[in-house]
């Protein structure tokens, strides 16, 4: 077993040093812990960068969300014609989910020219996934009880541009960006009219350009 893990070791620590650019870069030791305050209306985001070499590194994001009620606004209270999920209101306050996504930055300004390796302008290809579980809804009509059920993934790529600072041990991380994604939404949705009860077994798929202002603050960890 330990053998085994020594080569995987092996193998990581070599694929690692193909990213430099000549043999006098090193791989990069520092390593960044941040979040992102500008989603904490609806999601905790949860980032830890990498450094791979002094202009590379990869960022690894998790997000817990504990509630859908900025995208009902999205899809339910902005009407520019487009066709709406049939979720409730209640769905969206309370659905909850996760997101994972992964970045890689090239930072335009290397290590000669810049005093903190991390520090500098940099462009940031970002891909995402995310997964939204909407509470169910029971209804009972005539001894009967129907249950609405729902859910949402969302796929996106965002395409960051950004200016990271050091000071100390603290990072702060204003970013810009344009993206887009897919909201795919699925629901078991029960209505009612009278002594009728009607099923809406569907599925909406939104696909939709997207803009990408925030700020990450964090901690060198190492």
């Amino acid at each position: 077993m330990k053998k085994t893990l020594l080569l995987i070791w092996l193998s990581c620590s070599f694929f690692l040093s193909s990213f430099a650019q000549d043999g006098k870069k090193q791989l990069g030791k520092n390593t960044f812990l941040k979040v992102n305050p500008t989603t904490l209306i609806n999601e905790l985001d949860i980032y830890l960068e990498q450094e791979i070499t002094d202009k590379f590194s990869l960022e690894f994001g998790i997000s817990g969300i504990y509630t859908d009620y900025p995208d009902y606004v999205l899809a339910k209270k902005i009407d520019i014609g487009q066709k709406k999920p049939d979720i409730s209101t209640e769905q969206f306050v309370d659905g909850r989910g996760l997101g994972f996504r992964v970045g890689a930055r090239l930072y335009l300004i290397s290590q000669e020219m810049s005093p903190s390796r991390a520090a500098g302008t940099y462009f940031e290809p970002v891909v995402f996934v995310k997964k939204v579980f909407y509470p169910n809804e029971d209804n009972t009509v005539g001894n009967v009880t129907y249950t609405n059920s729902g859910d949402k993934t969302v796929i996106g790529l965002q395409l960051l541009v950004g200016r990271q600072f050091k000071k100390d041990r603290f990072i702060l991380d204003p970013f810009i960006g344009v993206g887009i994604r897919s909201k795919i939404y699925k629901y078991n949705t029960y209505h009612f009219d009278e002594d009728k009860v009607s099923l809406n077994d569907g599925k909406m798929v939104s696909v939709l350009p997207s803009l990408h202002i925030g700020i990450k603050m964090g901690l060198k960890l190492w």
